[in-house]
């Protein structure tokens, strides 16, 4: 069995939960290689030890049967986009803050043996949108969410005026700072934040969550997965407005840009390794109440 361990360095300081995770692996007879799931910026200060040989990521995912990705929910959503193009399953280990997307604490890194085990690893499916905007007929931007695609106001516009629309007839219009469309992995995230509902991670359905609407009529809506929405913004406004996925590098829209979002083809894979169930990793991470008796 070949693993990627993908560590963010700005997380896993001086690398010391990624070295004690390949050793753990070693010791079970799992071959390892290190990768960074991003470059450095330029002027990066960061001094990663000698004796950690690094790999690049993109010539040794297709033939790893498993990334291991260390870090927050940030680092773990980009990591699973990478391996996504070559059918990986990725599994999360914390080591940011509530690294809802992980499957292990840092703390508890001696429960990777297990991935040797006959039937451990257990591969949850999650749904992904498309996410493309059309300007004057033509495809200017697409991408691909694990998480969402939020369309959201400048930093001068006080509101933005936003119009959901699909199969040709409108569905809601409303004034506010903006609007999430969200897959059920991302439910947890930017959308419940904005007021909408949770979702288990393994449906297959597309949330739409306004941002502060200034609309008491504004609500979530929860649609078929095979639905196409269709949201544009009005064609006379001097207001900016830019699209985000999966909190990527911001898009800048235009007036009469329509924004196109639909169920991708693809899926990405989760691999799990401890019993718990959503539910109970619902009420760890977002501060439920505890069903230990």
């Amino acid at each position: 069995m070949k693993v990627i361990l993908a560590p963010n360095p700005y997380r896993d300081w001086n690398l010391r939960t990624v070295r004690e995770a390949a050793q753990i692996l070693k010791d079970v007879g799992v071959e390892t290689v290190v990768c960074l799931p991003f470059s450095l910026s330029a002027n990066s200060r960061l001094d990663l030890p000698k004796e950690v040989a690094l790999f690049d990521l993109e010539r040794e995912l297709p033939s790893a049967d498993l990334l291991i990705c260390f870090g927050g929910d940030g680092t773990i959503l980009h990591a699973a986009k990478r391996a996504n193009r070559y059918d990986k399953p990725v599994l999360g280990v914390n080591v940011g803050s509530v690294g809802f997307m992980a499957d292990v604490e840092h703390t508890d890194l001696v429960a990777l043996k297990k991935i040797i085990n006959p039937g451990a690893l257990v591969l949850e499916s999650r749904m992904m949108i498309e996410a493309k905007v059309l300007r004057g007929g033509r495809t200017v931007f697409e991408d691909l969410a694990l998480n969402d695609a939020v369309v959201t106001k400048g930093a001068i516009a006080r509101v933005i005026d936003v119009s959901v629309a699909s199969d040709g007839q409108e569905i809601t219009t409303f004034s506010g700072d903006g609007i999430v469309i969200a897959t059920p992995t991302g439910s947890t995230a930017y959308s419940l934040s904005a007021g909408g509902p949770i979702i288990e991670p393994t449906a297959h359905s597309i949330v739409l969550t306004p941002i502060c609407a200034h609309a008491l009529w504004a609500k979530s809506f929860v649609f078929d997965s095979n639905r196409e929405l269709v949201i544009t913004l009005p064609t006379r406004t001097n207001k900016i407005a830019y699209l985000s996925v999966d909190g990527g590098q911001a898009f800048k829209l235009t007036a009469a840009d329509k924004i196109i979002l639909q169920k991708a083809k693809c899926c990405t894979q989760f691999a799990r390794l401890g019993k718990r169930n959503f539910f109970q990793l619902l009420n760890q991470k977002l501060g439920g109440a505890s069903n230990e008796k």
